[in-house]
């Protein structure tokens, strides 16, 4: 994660605000699951980095557009919709995906009566939470405007269409306003990085309609593809035949009336409609490609007739039938509105970049066949959030891991953070992660000697003048970062250098990993002198940088001289990093002295205040107690990490949510296991959350039941069986739930000795065996063992 700024805030609560529940009309299916999503759940404050970040929006799972009431102007650190705001200024289409990422080619719908206003700071209307429903389908609220009457704005979305209703209650010559362009602001800490993209509308009210072309792309700035042909199209249909229309500015707010097509920054075009007038319905179809694609994409998804129920209850059914998957007895209704919630977040990105089996490409600037995905926050999402959508939307994974080729293709490597395209935010190739997952897990559907060609591209190829820049977060005019510092010293020495390149510390570990992925995927395709390249690389860098003198990670320059403990660290220090050793935890407590030793110093880190749930390099850090013959205090830390960060309210995350990693987290260990080490297909066990959790896991006939009586109240575990077989070690595999199955927790009420022998070694020495002995027995067989 990633963010600018900071503004400390009070906490909120909506314990007495905003309805999560739908009305009637909008309530069907019926779904307990879906009735507990809160999408307000971090939402709350100013801080950027202290409340999730989440935006509040309605659209189907991975929608391309997500519709949102907007309480502010959005940019890097800020989202549309603020909890602690009491003004909406309009509804917003948005492609923004984390709150320290930019918005890219939006769309605003603006309500109004009277003179039209377009200016934002003019145009706002009061409302109290009090008057507002949020659900994941179906959103409504109260307005009051400023020259008396009110509002009854309510919306839902299809994957590429926003579909509204307005309702005006005493209110004179009532308007929308469609909004194009506005003025941009990249990056709330530079309030000089301001630009002013030059949009176009066009109105033609024998259709009804108002299109237009939205160029505004924030992360413009940084990254090494320009996407100069990139825009958002929009065609916005109107069920109401308009009395008047024109153009405005949102800078000045001058009209120019009776004007049908117009160009330029600040622009947006307005309909009025005659008096007497009370409610008006647009649907707004939204493109990638053109403006005659968004009324494809009107057409196809929500066409004429069809009523704002209709789409609500279809987007609803979307969400139904992931979540009604999952079925939880026992824990408290705060506890199953955190959990239902967090897959609602799990289930958004990357979102679907592609139209009607078409889309547009920044990286080589071209429209190309095929599907395609943006939002890829890989550095954060390759911990938990990838495993688990590869058991609850497999589906999905085939052509996610495509858009990432076509990316390789298109323009070069692939992406590290992408939004719209490549932007360079974060540290490390975790693409080769997920694409080792998949492939271990046995996902198909792409093509798996390209998907080995694009990450030892990553493993082998540096950035261009790789000696000589930095690559600091966010630096603009840079090509691909990629693996800065590969060629300075990583390739020869293992460590990647902190006086050439910063967050170097990190970036050594990060790469350790990436090479065991790589290793991974090469054994898995036979290629055995690169996967005992690789997997020997992937052990050696970490240690490189292990000072043994003070027991802990530390950056090193290119001569080899220690940098300092607090030198080098990406979204983290010293502590995280250094239990950051996930494919070789063996070694790691061994460079520690051994399993007691290893135990205290967890100990010393939670005990000092030292992990930081907020950020993703202390997810994994409690499950490391049950590798290490200690699962009693992981299943302590668990609880305790979780009720500390996690509730039910508007400050229910508290940290960023990250494209559904917060959320992943704390789905996986309310079921009772974590994929420390993704990449391996194993999950180390923690402490299951409720009495029974069954999942009926897509495609697969028997349903996945974990039952584990007690555990909302019993944190330890006594016993473990997997379909029927004792587990003495705290490792479940892929192989034990991907096809469904039972496992069985017995919990206690004090802390036992299950597991409490040293269990790394076998973990490690069967995964070593997987590794290096698997593809002998592959060639002999088939190209891949699907699992």
């Amino acid at each position: 994660m990633r963010f600018t700024f900071l503004i400390v805030s009070g906490l909120v609560s909506f314990s007495h605000g905003s309805r999560t529940k739908p009305p009637a009309g909008f309530n069907t299916p019926r779904s307990t699951a879906v009735d507990h999503i809160n999408p307000l759940i971090g939402n709350g404050g100013d801080s950027p980095n202290g409340s999730g970040g989440m935006i509040p929006s309605t659209a189907p799972p991975f929608g391309m557009t997500r519709w949102v009431a907007q309480t502010r102007q959005n940019y890097v650190s800020v989202t549309p919709y603020n909890y602690t705001d009491t003004s909406i200024h309009g509804f917003q289409g948005t492609h923004q995906p984390a709150i320290w990422m930019g918005e890219s080619g939006q769309v605003v719908v603006i309500p109004g009566g009277g003179d039209v206003k377009a200016v934002f700071e003019e145009r706002g209307m009061a409302f109290s939470h009090e008057d507002e429903v949020v659900t994941a389908s179906y959103y409504s609220v109260e307005m009051d405007l400023q020259e008396g009457g009110r509002i009854h704005a309510e919306q839902s979305a299809s994957s590429r269409v926003g579909h509204l209703r307005f309702t005006f209650d005493n209110v004179q010559s009532p308007y929308i306003i469609l909004e194009a362009t506005r003025a941009s602001v990249m990056g709330s800490d530079n309030p000089k990085n301001v630009t002013y993209p030059v949009g176009e509308i066009t109105i033609d009210p024998t259709t009804r309609e108002i299109s237009g072309r939205n160029p505004e792309r924030q992360d413009f700035i940084i990254g090494p593809n320009p996407a100069p042909g990139f825009a958002g199209y929009f065609v916005a249909r109107f069920s109401e035949p308009f009395s008047s229309w024109g153009l405005v500015s949102n800078a000045n707010g001058t009209i120019t009336a009776n004007q049908k097509a117009g160009k330029g920054p600040s622009l947006s075009g307005y309909a009025k409609f005659h008096e007497g007038v009370k409610q008006v319905t647009v649907r707004v179809g939204v493109s990638f490609i053109s403006v005659e694609q968004a009324r494809w994409n009107l057409d196809h998804e929500i066409p004429d007739g069809t009523s704002l129920e209709h789409t609500a209850q279809t987007t609803r059914k979307a969400w139904a039938e992931k979540l009604d998957r999952i079925k939880i007895d026992g824990g408290s209704e705060e506890d199953l509105t955190i959990f239902y919630t967090s897959v609602f977040h799990s289930l958004q990105y990357p979102y679907e970049q592609d139209e009607n089996g078409q889309y547009y490409s920044g990286y080589d600037d071209t429209v190309h066949q095929g599907v395609s995905y943006t939002g890829y926050s890989i550095w954060d999402t390759f911990r938990a959030i990838w495993a688990w959508q590869i058991l609850l939307a497999p589906e999905r994974i085939p052509g996610m891991v495509q858009s990432m080729l076509q990316d390789y293709t298109e323009g070069g490597f692939l992406p590290m953070w992408k939004n719209i395209v490549e932007t360079n935010i974060m540290v490390g190739t975790h693409a080769d992660s997920l694409i080792a997952e998949a492939v271990r897990k046995g996902v198909t559907g792409f093509d798996y000697e390209l998907a080995y060609e694009a990450v030892h591209k990553d493993a082998t190829v540096p950035p261009d003048d790789d000696w000589t820049i930095s690559y600091f977060d966010r630096e603009e005019n840079v090509g691909y970062e990629v693996r800065a510092g590969l060629s300075s010293v990583y390739s020869t020495h293992g460590w990647v250098a902190s006086d050439i390149h910063s967050e170097a510390a990190s970036r050594t570990l990060d790469y350790a990993y990436d090479d065991y992925a790589v290793g991974v995927l090469a054994s898995l395709l036979n290629k055995t002198s690169d996967a005992d390249f690789f997997l020997a690389r992937s052990r050696t860098a970490p240690f490189s940088i292990f000072n043994s003198e003070t027991g802990f990670m530390e950056a090193r320059n290119a001569d080899g001289s220690w940098a300092g403990q607090d030198a080098g660290w990406t979204e983290g220090d010293m502590w995280a990093y250094t239990f950051d050793v996930v494919h070789d935890v063996e070694e790691l407590i061994e460079r520690r002295g051994g399993n007691a030793s290893f135990v205290r110093l967890l100990d010393e880190h939670f005990d000092g205040g030292h992990n930081d749930h907020t950020n993703e390099p202390s997810h994994h850090i409690p499950y490391l107690y049950s590798l290490a013959g200690a699962a009693s205090k992981a299943q302590e830390r668990i609880r305790e990490v979780t009720d500390i960060n996690y509730n039910a309210t508007v400050n229910g995350l508290s940290g960023n949510e990250d494209c559904g990693q917060m959320s992943a987290w704390y789905i996986f260990s309310a079921l009772g296991f974590y994929p420390v080490d993704p990449v391996s297909g194993e999950y180390v066990v923690g402490t299951p959350f409720f009495d029974k959790v069954a999942i009926d896991l897509p495609g697969v006939s028997k349903t996945l039941t974990i039952t584990s009586h007690g555990a909302p109240h019993k944190q330890y575990v006594k016993k473990l069986k997997v379909n029927g077989k004792t587990k003495e070690v705290p490792i479940i595999t892929h192989e034990d739930i991907s096809k469904g199955g039972h496992i069985e927790f017995v919990m206690s009420g004090s802390p036992q000795t299950w597991a409490s022998q040293t269990v790394v070694r076998m973990s490690s020495f069967w995964h070593l065996c997987f590794v290096l002995l698997l593809p002998p027995f592959l060639a002999s067989t088939s190209r891949l063992v699907v699992f």
